[in-house]
């Protein structure tokens, strides 16, 4: 790798050499090709449809693969090919009920299983809810207070925090660690508050993990208003008690699929890849349309582009659509592990995982030669309105187990304002894409994959 970035380095200043008004000339091309004659809507349309629930080892994540497949294969890349990968195969179980019960009444609660949760049983359970706001109040309880009860994990997105992002990452261990750090006091489940600022009746699920020095016990979200009515009866009705029920489980066996492969070979470095990619999982509550089904397109239609266009990479162009994102990052692993078992020279790698929205910009880690680089181009970007070039990270959880074998990763950042309305809930929808919000994502990433691939 050394001695390669020594080449590199060794090329790319002089590649300065090309104007940045030809530059500005090809990469206009582009975004007139992705507002006028992009596939990518009617590509999103069709996996929604055809493949709404997608989780891993489900039959519509298998489908998903077929149909991506085919539609590369239809698009004319040079090779489309699945890399097999064996991934959990957690199952939701029948649709879950959580009653109030308090002062002679009963409410039903807004709630959802989180994924990878282990269900209550088929009788379900009840409990007293105890309230905490933080792990600081939870250890503070302890287990004299705790033990026998449902922990109830109500800690909402900080609305001061402008970027979505920085909100769901303040709020989501809470949702990852918390049923472990409850089971520590001997609680019997947990009630976690969606990840999400939308104020509606509508949970989000997501990942948790089990610390197996602890009980496996049920974990299921609350809606927010949910979340704001048991609060606020609580604080009347201190000894309210939760019925609440789930058949989930995690099936003993993991599952053969794909990850789904397509290159556009290279015409001088065909030995050097640039990989474009986002998850083709996705949780069974929506239709996965922004998480991740616009980032799958997205990486597809670049390679569209550069086809339609006949703009002919130097390099190999590689879209991969991962599998199992959502509850393990199996297909990750996988690819990451075959690329350093094949000793395969990745240049750069960029990962869209963060919805269909308008594009703001991108955040980019690694060599900091490259990176500099590539902020060199950043007034070419100027008249699309893409201005928030940040460094750091590793791109997204797909690429991030390159690292240290692909010099530089990146994420594409669209605006996150709506992103968490619709994140693992039933309201990630094809209607809730805009089409032109979309279409201006696929082009300005195939924007930089140009840049990447001609002056690198």
């Amino acid at each position: 790798m050394k001695h390669f970035l020594l080449l590199l380095y060794s090329g790319f200043w002089a590649a300065t050499s090309y104007a940045q008004d030809n530059d500005s000339v090809v990469i206009r091309r582009i975004m007139e090709f992705a507002l006028t004659r992009s596939s990518s809507y009617e590509l999103l349309r069709g996996l929604t449809q055809c493949c709404p629930h997608r989780l891993s080892g489900s039959e519509g994540a298998a489908r998903a693969v077929t149909f991506m497949r085919d539609a590369m294969q239809q698009m004319g890349f040079d090779t489309v090919w699945l890399q097999p990968c064996y991934v959990p195969h957690w199952v939701r179980g029948e649709k879950e009920q959580c009653t109030l019960r308090y002062n002679g009444r009963q409410e039903p609660l807004a709630v959802m299983a989180l994924g990878n949760s282990e269900g209550t049983g088929p009788r379900g359970l009840e409990a007293q809810v105890v309230e905490v706001k933080n792990f600081r109040q939870l250890d503070s309880l302890g287990e004299k207070q705790i033990k026998g009860k449902i922990v109830f994990y109500n800690y909402p997105f900080n609305d001061a925090f402008v970027n979505q992002f920085q909100a769901y990452g303040d709020a989501v261990t809470y949702r990852w660690a918390g049923p472990s750090r409850a089971a520590r006091y001997g609680a019997v489940a947990v009630l976690v508050r969606s990840m999400t600022s939308a104020r509606d009746d509508h949970p989000h699920t997501g990942s948790m993990a089990y610390n197996d020095s602890f009980p496996r016990i049920p974990a299921l979200a609350l809606s927010t208003l949910a979340a704001d009515r048991l609060s606020a009866v609580l604080r009347r009705h201190p000894q309210a008690r939760i019925y609440v029920r789930n058949t989930s489980r995690m099936m003993a066996d993991s599952v053969l699929s794909y990850n789904v492969i397509g290159e556009l070979r290279g015409s001088v470095y065909p030995d050097r890849y640039i990989l474009v990619g986002g998850h083709l999982d996705a949780w069974d509550a929506g239709h996965g349309a922004h998480d991740d089904g616009a980032g799958c397109v997205h990486s597809v239609e670049v390679l569209n582009i550069f086809r339609q266009l006949k703009l002919q990479p130097r390099h190999t162009l590689r879209v991969v659509l991962f599998m199992n994102e959502e509850n393990g990052l199996r297909g990750a692993l996988t690819y990451a592990a075959e690329a350093r078992r094949k000793n395969e020279t990745h240049l750069f790698a960029l990962e869209s995982d963060a919805g269909g929205f308008v594009p703001r910009g991108f955040r980019i880690g690694g060599d900091s030669l490259m990176i500099d680089k590539i902020f060199s181009w950043k007034k070419l970007f100027e008249p699309y309105y893409v201005h928030v070039w940040s460094r750091g990270g590793t791109g997204g959880a797909d690429i991030a187990p390159l690292r240290g074998h692909c010099p530089v990763l990146a994420g594409f950042l669209p605006d996150s304002q709506r992103y968490f309305n619709h994140h693992h809930a039933d309201t990630d929808t094809f209607d809730q894409v805009n089409k032109r919000e979309l279409e201006l994502g696929a082009g300005v990433i195939a924007q930089l994959i140009y840049l990447v691939d001609k002056h690198f």
